[in-house]
């Protein structure tokens, strides 16, 4: 499990409780369910409702995602690139047709079996930035969904509250029933800003961020892939590489 992920909640959900508590209400006055449904019920299903079907089949896998933990080391792949680089300028590109095999990512393997191929730079670059703008779209509609959901929380929470007050206001004689009346009301505004905030738009943000770091990856790839067809000095390809890292990711003698 993703241990920022898991902090997180821990650190907010853990504030919030504190605030509750010091309050000094009972903690039993921030419960209703009928709102909480109101909430996250209906906001989840106008969010559906702007979505498609493909999309929704993969929100299971979208939550998985913001708790898995994903080792990026574009340094083992710098290295692994620069490898190649070498054993192609010693032995020929159809050399790495064997190495091939013991590649794990799909993309680095599919870029580099079309080197050994022969395959035209300008068609290996269009092919395998076609991948990433369909990797671009998939992170998008997901992170896009949760964007969508945090959006319509708010605004069931406000929904929830007018409806507390019309029913607040038809009772008006029972004065003694106002001031629970409003309290019941203004739950559901604390829901919706609840979900939108502590759930909804914490979960874009991480699928954005992973996004943000994988998409460096593949880059660092596909220049690495053109850099070995093209026979450029591996010395060269290891500095041009480097320079798609953050200062503080690359080795001391490459920091800016």
């Amino acid at each position: 499990m993703d241990l920022a992920s898991l902090l997180g909640i821990i650190i907010a959900y853990g504030m919030l409780l504190f605030s509750m508590v010091a309050t000094g209400a009972p903690l039993i006055l921030f419960w209703d369910l009928g709102s909480l449904l109101l909430v996250v019920f209906g906001s989840l299903g106008a969010t559906i409702m702007s979505n498609d079907m493909k999309v929704i089949k993969q929100v299971p896998t979208y939550v998985g995602l913001v708790f898995k933990s994903k080792n990026y080391s574009p340094m083992e792949v710098i290295s692994q690139l620069v490898g190649f680089a070498e054993s192609a300028r010693k032995d020929g590109l159809l050399s790495l047709d064997d190495a091939i095999k013991d590649v794990e990512d799909k993309f680095l393997a599919d870029g580099l079996r079309l080197v050994v191929d022969g395959t035209d730079p300008i068609i290996i670059t269009k092919i395998l930035e076609i991948e990433l703008s369909k990797m671009d779209d998939r992170h998008n509609r997901g992170a896009g969904f949760f964007e969508t959901w945090a959006a319509l929380a708010p605004a069931f929470g406000m929904l929830g509250t007018v409806i507390g007050l019309i029913a607040m206001m038809a009772n008006l004689g029972d004065t003694s029933s106002i001031g629970k009346g409003m309290a019941l009301a203004l739950i559901t505004t604390f829901y919706g800003s609840l979900v939108a905030n502590s759930i909804a738009l914490p979960m874009s943000a991480k699928l954005r961020g992973n996004h943000d770091r994988e998409m460096m990856y593949k880059e660092i790839m596909l220049e690495g892939i053109l850099s070995i067809q093209s026979g450029d000095n591996p010395r060269i390809l290891e500095q041009k590489l480097y320079s798609f890292l953050p200062g503080p990711e690359r080795p001391v003698s490459q920091e800016p």
